[in-house]
């Protein structure tokens, strides 16, 4: 748990440098619901794949991809 907010802590540091501050938050809040609507897929079906994960969210493949990576990374899936 530590090593996961020490990684999060660490990503957003890295955006701040990039990204305006208020775009920043828009794009936490969006990643946050879009983990949410993914880990409803994944309850509805048992398992989630890229395909399906974009199929359901409108995703691409590697959108979905990165998606399900950062759920499991998350320990979340």
């Amino acid at each position: 748990m530590c090593r996961s907010l020490v990684e999060k802590i660490s990503q957003s540091e890295q955006l701040r440098s990039v990204a305006d501050p208020e775009l920043l938050v828009l794009f936490e809040d969006w990643l946050e619901e879009l983990e949410s609507e993914a880990l409803r897929v994944a309850e509805r079906s048992g398992a989630i794949t890229e395909r399906k994960l974009a199929g359901e969210l409108g995703l691409t493949e590697s959108g979905a991809l990165f998606l399900i990576k950062k759920l499991k990374r998350d320990g979340k899936i």
